[in-house]
């Protein structure tokens, strides 16, 4: 009997396949959890379930302040969460200089010791540095790479082929691809995707930040599944689970770790309408923490929590006295101030 959540997934699904179609093989009559998507060998994967995508916590002085980075990574492993996500956009790293990052990375592979996999954004608008820090990274001990498009230049697609198997030719770890138009005004085609998952063996899988479920689907039709795709969208989570999804890079789970984990590990063990259960619960927090720029609501949010991460690094500041009082209040309905 096909339950309320895959119900919900196959309305979503003929949004695309209109009626007289068929469905793609892929998703014919299988519930996501058993779909074609997932690779045979699912410990292949870097992690599956919840990976935070972690702040960086600063002093008064601005400076990196890794005592308070070692609590954070210690309350995420107690939590459960299932991978950590170090030097990424929530992480500030465009305002941490080269330096800075690669500690912030040694720091967290340190603390971590090998736990749970720790995986370092190490993305660039110019191939040389995303070079040198992927092969920094490795030589720090992390476990994967998150590498971003390139930003403000851009790319072509052919473009985008050739600076990512460059970074991959540098390195033995694997990578997976970040991809957020939103943000960088370079977005990664289902097709390119697919180039790269066949031609470039430690390339292997995408953070999926566009927010389009068809986009996702058609990169996974286009993969044919050997891809492993985690939501970059924390309001989107069991969508694109229902795409054949492993897991999530999340915002969220800064402040709900326990409860992020617990949410994708009951799609991916079948009991998918718990899930949206607590994705639809977490919505309105979800909202509050993108109310203005990431990570300027979740830094709030933290220190409201009494977890002390400091301030921002400029351009970005702190949160406006509305949205601070819409965050609290989404704090407060979910359980967490």
């Amino acid at each position: 009997m096909v339950d309320f959540v895959e119900r919900k997934c196959y309305i979503i699904f003929e949004e695309f396949y209109k009626a007289g179609s068929c469905l793609p093989e892929f998703l014919n009559c299988k519930p996501a959890h058993e779909s074609a998507f997932f690779k045979e060998d699912i410990c292949m994967a870097l992690f599956k379930g919840a990976g935070v995508a972690l702040v960086t916590p600063m002093k008064d002085n601005l400076e990196v302040n890794y005592d308070k980075l070692a609590e954070l990574l210690e309350d995420q492993i107690k939590n459960e969460t299932d991978s950590i996500i170090i030097t990424g956009t929530t992480g500030e790293a465009s305002t941490l200089s080269e330096e800075e990052h690669l500690e912030v990375i040694r720091a967290a592979v340190s603390i971590v010791n090998k736990r749970i996999p720790v995986i370092a954004g190490t993305g660039s608008n110019c191939t040389k540095t995303a070079v040198y820090l992927s092969r920094q990274a490795q030589e720090a001990g992390a476990d994967g790479l998150l590498v971003v498009t390139p930003y403000y230049n851009k790319a072509t697609q052919k473009g985008l082929i050739n600076h990512y198997t460059e970074i991959a030719k540098n390195t033995d770890l694997p990578i997976i691809l970040y991809n957020v138009p939103g943000r960088t005004g370079c977005k990664i085609a289902p097709e390119t995707a697919a180039v790269l998952a066949r031609d470039v063996e430690n390339i292997v899988g995408m953070k999926d930040a566009v927010g389009d479920i068809s986009y996702s689907l058609r990169l996974m039709e286009q993969t044919q599944g050997d891809f492993d795709l985690y939501s970059g969208e924390d309001g989107q989570v069991i969508p694109l689970l229902a795409c054949g999804g492993i897991g999530v890079i999340s915002v969220l789970s800064n402040v709900a770790p326990k409860f992020t984990h617990d949410m994708v590990m009951n799609y991916l063990n079948g009991n998918q309408a718990e899930a949206l259960k607590m994705q639809c619960k977490a919505l309105d927090l979800v909202d509050a923490l993108f109310c203005e720029v990431n990570p300027i609501p979740v830094k709030a949010a933290l220190n409201l929590m009494g977890w002390e991460v400091g301030p921002l690094r400029m351009p970005l500041g702190e949160m406006e006295s509305g949205n601070i009082e819409k965050l609290k209040k989404a704090m407060q309905s979910f359980g967490i101030l």
